[in-house]
Parts: structure tokens; sequence; C-alpha cells
């Protein structure tokens, strides 16, 4: 059962770590700048850094629901490749953001876009289970090119 789901697991882990991440930084701008709870205007580089937390945070439970019914529904080691650069993404979106608001835009279309792509392959994933016989065999051959390009 574990190696089923050790990939989504670690992942999950990452993202847990990586909200922490931007938590903390929120909290390192609101010292460095004087800027006390529960206010979140000040400096605009506070401000910045507190947007993309909050942001950030938004997306969090929508990619971790995505996550775990793609990888468990179709294919678990596509899903983690996906939220490996799910969390990459919002990493440098987190980067671009504090540094100036249009530094967001690129990584925030990638991000999308992936929360997209594993919104799709949770739904072929259910599709699958539910109205084709033998689905794990379709999701494999699905996954079978990935895996010869040495996805993981």
């Amino acid at each position: 059962m574990r190696s089923q789901i050790d990939l989504l697991a670690t992942i999950t882990v990452l993202g847990a770590l990586e909200q922490a991440y931007f938590a903390l930084q929120v909290i390192y701008a609101r010292r460095k700048y004087k800027i006390s709870p529960p206010e979140t205007t000040g400096h605009p580089e506070f401000e910045r850094i507190f947007r993309a937390q909050a942001n950030c945070s938004e997306y969090f439970p929508i990619f971790i629901s995505l996550l775990w019914v793609a990888g468990i529904f179709f294919h678990q080691g596509v899903t983690a490749v996906c939220g490996l650069l799910y969390l990459y993404t919002r990493f440098r979106y987190f980067q671009g953001y504090a540094v100036a608001a249009k530094g967001r835009l690129g990584p925030l279309y990638t991000s999308a876009r992936l929360l997209w792509l594993l919104l799709g392959l949770a739904l072929a994933g259910l599709l699958a289970h539910f109205f084709l016989p033998s689905s794990l065999a379709w999701t494999a051959a699905l996954a079978r090119p990935l895996q010869l390009l040495g996805a993981w």
C-alpha cells in the first residue's frame, strides 16, 4: 500500500514545508518593517510578500486535493512530477511577487496550467475507474511513454 502512495505523500510534505517557508517570510517581513498583526498594509515589500503568501495558501487545498485524486486514480508517478513542478512554480511565483508585482505573472500562468493538467488527470482517472473495466491497464498504457523518457 505504501508504495502506491509514497510519491504523493512526499509531494504533500514538500508542499507543507513550502507553505511554512512562505509563512516564515511574512513573519520576517513583519519584523523587518515593524508591522504587527493584524495589520496587512504598510511597506510595499511587506504587502507583496503578504499577498504572495496568502495567494499560495488559497490555492494549496485545491492543489492537494487534485494531487491525491489524480495520483490514486490516474498514475502516481505522472502526478508526482506535475506536483513537483507545481511546487516549483509556486516558489518562483512567491520570489517574483516579493520583488515586483509583475514578477509573479509567468509562474502564475504556469502554475494555473499545472492545476488544469492535474484536474484533467484526475477526471481521466475517475472516468476510467468508473467506465473502463481494467482502468489500471489503461492508465499504465498512457503513462508508459513518460516512463520511457525517464520522467521518474
